[in-house]
């Protein structure tokens, strides 16, 4: 089905009545096991996204299924603890609902971050990565159907889907906390299957650094209509067939939990410049 405008405002208008005359200005999508930021968000606001007119549940492991208001890092944040998935059975218009509604209650930043596998042979597991690009060719647009004018042009430009000057502030951050940060290209994949070894070296010819199930649908939204985007995967996992070991969620959910504090350090720092 095609949003539209109206049942995004009822979606807005719906969280205005529980957060009153806050307004956030940064919105943040948080990933598999890195959910833990929204849970030191200063005076939070909390609203279950069963509640609110028009999303959907959240079903991955890993993910609390909430949207949590409040400041962090002395800015005033929209964070959402999980996220909607194409694999869990929703439209790419379903799975990105909830960035248009936070822009509509003004939101002018996304902040997004995933757990993804490592295509790079040189690089490991447990770092992470600036994402400079996406690539997302085999399915279609959360911008397909009817466009609302209210939020873009019918036909994006997608040449800086993931802002340049946020880059700039993510590098200067991790330079000043003496974090490696790799830069890369993120490759969307549909899931909920792990892909197989000769697609992870499709991937790598095509020019993918990490490969993973999210994050490519909601940046297509949020650059439609007018956010800028910073963006980091934690490199959760050597993709497959890089290493001669099975794949599994428990593996990605135990790699967050492990990054936690540096992953935590360097986006507080980013949040402090924004």
């Amino acid at each position: 089905m095609a949003y539209t405008f109206a049942q995004y405002q009822e979606s807005a208008d719906y969280i205005k009545e529980k957060i009153g005359d806050f307004i956030p200005k940064v919105a943040m999508v948080l990933g598999s096991g890195l959910g833990f930021l929204g849970d030191v968000v200063e005076h939070p606001t909390a609203i279950p996204y069963g509640d609110i007119p028009h999303f959907k549940a959240s079903t991955a492991p890993g993910h609390k299924g909430r949207l949590v208001f409040g400041t962090l890092a002395g800015r005033p944040v929209a964070v959402m603890q999980g996220r909607m998935h194409h694999y869990e059975g929703y439209s790419y218009d379903e799975a990105s609902y909830a960035v248009r509604v936070l822009r509509l209650l003004g939101c002018d930043t996304l902040v997004v971050t995933n757990a993804a596998g490592c295509v790079r042979t040189d690089w490991k597991a447990g770092e992470l990565m600036l994402i400079t690009d996406q690539i997302k060719l085999f399915s279609e647009s959360p911008l397909r159907g009817p466009n609302l004018p209210e939020f873009g042009v019918r036909f994006p430009d997608s040449s800086h889907l993931y802002t340049p000057r946020l880059q700039d502030i993510a590098r200067k951050a991790a330079a000043e906390l003496s974090l490696t940060l790799r830069e890369g290209v993120y490759f969307y994949g549909y899931g909920p299957q792990y892909e197989t070894p000769a697609e992870i070296r499709a991937v790598r010819t095509l020019g993918g650094d990490a490969v993973g199930m999210s994050t490519a649908p909601e940046v297509t939204v949020a650059s439609h209509c007018g956010m800028e985007v910073l963006g980091f995967s934690l490199l959760s996992n050597m993709a497959a067939g890089i290493l001669d070991q099975p794949l599994s969620e428990q593996e990605v959910l135990d790699a967050a939990a492990a990054a936690k504090d540096k992953f935590s350090q360097l986006v507080l720092a980013c949040l402090e410049q924004l």
